[in-house]
């Protein structure tokens, strides 16, 4: 019975998540202040970006302080997102007043919030259902931005339905928790590589085909899982280090797409991007731990029942992979 629910929930899973399963998807807030000639105002460019699928571009509107003025909006669609850029004008200062998005309790998306001084001094926040507003600081704290990233990070890798399931193949895969250990150091060195040679645009390549490839990788796991035989062990099993290591440069142009989904605080570029990196690190090591303590206590009670788990988790993930591939090729 446990292996048919396993089997159903992560058939749920595909079905139900969106063709571009690697996005954050999550709503971006930037607030800029405009050094203006008049120090009895204070003027700020807005940008807000809001993913149209969870709902964000519908129902979510900022708020500003009621002393504030603003432009009539410019909308357009940008890769299936509403944004929107305006102006404001205030009587005082931002600093140490509250902004809120109005309408985000009612959905079960959050946002990021950036808001820049005219003296270039960053502050970052994550704007949630249950804390819809945060308080511009007066005097930043300088690790606010870090906390915020390294929390996206992690909340990336945990709901990044494509790299999560890449991540328990790795598991299922290999027996030993040295080569788990070694593997998926491989992967995260690849990643990380390509993380942050794409963030900053030293290369590229079109996200439709990263994001299919990204799913046949999962797919070709799956395939390793389900046909390996005691004695003859198949490539992956071989030299996993070198297949984990391969993949994870593909990997890496889906974690930065999902970066630059978010944008990266300017003049805290290098901080945002080492905090979101180890974001991802910390929440793969949970996904490590938790799946390798799941078959260690499954081979504990029963050698025969955690086989046939790995066998049954392995045909699971791989018809959701397959799933998206066709979507994404589709798609593309």
């Amino acid at each position: 019975m446990i292996f048919r629910i396993l089997l159903l929930i992560l058939l749920a899973a595909g079905f139900t998540a969106d063709v571009r399963a690697d996005d954050l998807r999550p709503g971006y807030l930037e607030i800029r202040e405009i050094p203006a000639p008049n120090a009895a105002v204070h003027q700020y460019g807005i940008t807000w970006k809001a993913p149209i699928r969870p709902g964000l571009a519908a129902r979510v509107v900022p708020v500003f302080p009621n002393d504030c003025i603003t432009t009539e909006p410019v909308r357009s669609i940008d890769a299936a997102a509403l944004l929107a850029r305006w102006d404001i004008t205030c009587r005082g200062t931002l600093a140490g007043r509250s902004v809120r998005l109005s309408g985000i309790e009612d959905t079960a998306a959050d946002a990021l919030l950036r808001y820049q001084s005219a003296t270039g001094i960053t502050q970052a926040a994550r704007l949630t259902p249950a804390n819809p507003a945060a308080v511009i600081a007066q005097t930043p704290d300088r690790w606010q931005v870090a906390r915020t990233y390294f929390v996206t990070g992690v909340e990336h890798i945990l709901m990044g339905y494509d790299h999560l399931l890449f991540v328990l193949c790795l598991v299922l895969l290999l027996n030993g928790a040295r080569r788990v250990v070694a593997t998926v150091t491989a992967f995260t060195v690849a990643h990380s590589i390509t993380l942050v040679a794409t963030t900053l645009e030293l290369i590229s390549l079109p996200g439709p085909p990263v994001e299919a490839a990204i799913a046949l990788s999962i797919v070709f796991l799956a395939v390793e899982i389900v046909k390996r035989e005691p004695g003859a062990p198949r490539l992956s099993e071989r030299i996993p280090w070198v297949v984990a290591f391969l993949f994870g440069l593909l990997h890496g142009f889906g974690f930065a797409g999902a970066l630059a989904e978010i944008g990266l605080p300017q003049g805290e570029v290098p901080m945002a991007l080492l905090t979101f990196n180890l974001g991802v690190e910390a929440g793969q090591i949970v996904i490590v731990i938790g799946a390798m303590l799941t078959l260690w206590a499954l081979h504990r009670a029963n050698a025969l029942y955690a086989a046939r788990a790995r066998m049954f988790s392995a045909y699971a993930i791989g018809s959701v992979a397959a799933m998206w591939l066709l979507q994404r090729i589709v798609a593309g």
